[in-house]
């Protein structure tokens, strides 16, 4: 059976690309004051207008930045980057805060968890395991797998919240999403 939660993942919906995931808002208050913060596969970088609307300066990553670095936005730095490809380039402890939403490339998490300070916050929202009777993405290469984020960060950091289910906003879809601080 799968869980029915609140709230809303980011896809497939034109007000969604504007908006903020209520995920991301909910939990944003836990990444420290005025931090140092990734947006990882940043696409059209509402969450990094977001976090630096906070207070935050933001590292927008993606591959293609065409759709953020277009506008000049305050505390909030387009990067250009191929992070399947490439060499992952920040530094251990960089971020305060690591924002990742509807990306999953499994081979990236290492990285994730290093370059996340201590007392920094990993915000984690993407599709999972169920998902492909709903519509795209469909194929397990892009699908979490049940508990997958909770085994990811086990014995390196600390869950603060987790959700794992069905989601009817803003079309209906399975998700998997945590928010878990780095302790040491």
């Amino acid at each position: 059976m799968v869980e029915q939660f609140p709230g809303s993942v980011d896809a497939g919906s034109r007000d969604v690309l504007i908006f903020p995931s209520d995920w991301i808002k909910r939990w944003a208050s836990y990444i420290p004051r005025k931090a140092k913060v990734l947006d990882l596969a940043c696409g059209s970088g509402r969450h990094s207008r977001y976090l630096a609307r906070l207070g935050h300066e933001v590292t927008a990553v993606d591959l293609d930045i065409s759709r953020i670095s277009s506008a000049v936005i305050q505390n909030v730095i387009p990067l250009k980057l191929d992070i399947e490809h490439e060499l992952w380039p920040f530094a251990l402890n960089e971020f305060s805060g690591i924002v990742v939403t509807n990306y999953l490339y499994r081979p990236v998490f290492s990285n994730l968890i290093k370059s996340l300070a201590i007392g920094g916050v990993l915000i984690y929202e993407t599709f999972s395991h169920g998902n492909e009777q709903y519509g795209n993405p469909k194929r397990p290469e892009y699908l979490l797998l049940p508990g997958e984020l909770l085994e990811i960060v086990e014995g390196k950091l600390h869950v603060l919240g987790y959700e794992d289910g069905y989601v009817n906003k803003p079309r209906p879809a399975c998700v998997q999403r945590i928010c878990a601080r780095k302790e040491n």
